[in-house]
């Protein structure tokens, strides 16, 4: 089975990434993964304080998860798989795919804003002649019906 490997963050691109990966798994017979990664300053405090802003940010992407989870099982008859990774985003997408030899495409949404697609997008584009999987980027303002047309 082929995954597709969705990046699950706090972007508001993040959806159209969401919902493109979960399209083309039900029409090709695949499967989703989502790859939240938890940066590592995030945890630069005292032992204690660290281990729980760790389960704190573990219980939100655990939230945040489900709703894409639901809307996946329920619209496109897909049961979606999460990873919690922690570190640097894009070293941990690559371990994540080197990790999982089922996944075969790397989805990501692009920012529509001034600054760019994003980190992600610009960081991964760049090496993409390199990667071990094709990069599938997603406008961020794709409407749900040309979504549906795409895929």
């Amino acid at each position: 089975m082929r995954k597709f490997l969705v990046i699950l963050d706090d972007s508001r691109e993040c959806l159209n990434a969401m919902r493109f990966a979960a399209m083309r798994a039900a029409k090709s017979g695949g499967g989703v993964q989502i790859l939240s990664v938890i940066p590592p300053e995030e945890f630069n405090h005292w032992i204690g304080v660290s281990d729980i802003m760790r389960e704190e940010a573990r219980e939100r992407i655990t939230v945040h998860y489900e709703v894409f989870a639901k809307w996946m099982r329920d619209r496109q008859n897909i049961d979606p798989e999460l990873v919690i990774r922690e570190g640097e985003a894009v070293t941990e997408i690559l371990a994540q795919i080197k990790a999982d030899p089922e996944i075969g495409v790397l989805v990501l949404g692009a920012g529509t804003d001034r600054k760019g697609p994003g980190p992600l997008v610009s960081q991964l584009s760049r090496s993409a002649g390199a990667l071990p999987v094709p990069i599938t980027v997603v406008p961020g303002d794709l409407s749900k019906d040309r979504l549906e047309a795409i895929t």
